[in-house]
């Protein structure tokens, strides 16, 4: 009987490749393309599911929890100036508080007892909520970003309300705008522990600057200029964005005063404002803090 080998190299050409089959190992089985896979492979799309189902859970227990506050501090402030707190329903007298939120606190915002409309409009609260938390979430998602965020949440829990009630009746109380302002340079401090001591340093000098300037405006303007609401609200408004840097500082006045500008124009074309109107600032201010540190994020 023939023994054959491995065919014998040709001199200028390339050697074949051994194709000979390997032998498996001894008591060895061969394995399935599905059992040889990683369990951990196998495993991941199911926890990925998990994971997006408990945060679906927790956007859904947060704006449950913070809206019906957003919406009473709305409800509460949104009165003229000198005037006490609404308390509940105007249409019937019915209170509205913590004790009995729904259904006057909940998304439909109607009264209970004689179905008025009571408070900002239904589902904005809601949905200018979600979308704070979204950006959060997204600012969260896009990388480190000094800490700022506890700071930034907290402000806009206190803004979003304020936005409403300057929405309504044009004026900023001080019981939204001091809070947020607070809690902002407390937390912006608090991270400046795990950051750059410059992060704090700026930030003071954003806040402070900016508030000085619309402040100024106001004594010198009259109400021609801001008002000392918006001032107030600049506080924080200006913490946040020298916490990110000059340059996005510059970038959310730039975005609130165009965003300005271009409400105001569309309102002259479509006549439903005069020259002499006065347009609520804290709203574009929200919106321009808000662009600015997503952009930069």
């Amino acid at each position: 009987m023939a023994l054959t080998g491995p065919p014998a190299a040709v001199p200028g050409r390339e050697n074949p490749p051994d194709r000979s089959p390997v032998p498996p190992p001894p008591g060895g089985t061969t394995e399935s393309a599905d059992q040889a896979w990683p369990p951990g492979r196998r495993e991941r799309p199911v926890a990925l599911v998990q994971a997006v189902a408990r945060a679906r859970l927790a956007t859904v227990f947060a704006i449950l929890t913070v809206s019906p506050l957003m919406r009473m501090a709305a409800l509460r402030y949104s009165v003229p100036s000198g005037l006490p707190s609404r308390t509940g329903c105007d249409a019937c007298g019915a209170l509205v508080g913590l004790t009995r939120p729904w259904p006057a606190l909940g998304p439909a915002a109607r009264c209970g007892r004689c179905r008025a409309r009571v408070g900002p409009l239904p589902w904005t609260v809601e949905i200018a909520g979600l979308a704070g938390l979204a950006a959060v979430l997204l600012l969260a998602l896009a990388g480190p970003s000094g800490g700022a965020l506890p700071a930034l949440a907290w402000w806009l829990g206190w803004t979003i309300p304020a936005v409403f009630v300057d929405l309504a009746v044009h004026r900023l109380p001080d019981r939204l705008t001091l809070p947020a302002a607070a809690g902002t340079w407390l937390l912006l401090g608090v991270a400046t522990l795990d950051a750059e001591p410059g992060h704090w340093l700026r930030a003071a000098v954003g806040g402070a600057g900016l508030a000085l300037v619309f402040a100024s405006s106001t004594l010198l303007l009259g109400h021609r200029g801001f008002g000392l609401g918006d001032a107030k609200l600049a506080l924080s408004v200006g913490a946040l964005l020298g916490w990110y840097g000059w340059p996005v500082l510059l970038l959310g006045l730039l975005v609130a005063f165009g965003l300005s500008a271009l409400v105001s124009m569309g309102l002259l074309v479509a006549r439903r404002a005069r020259w002499s109107s006065h347009l609520p600032f804290g709203p574009f201010l929200l919106l321009g803090t808000m662009g600015a540190i997503l952009l930069a994020g």
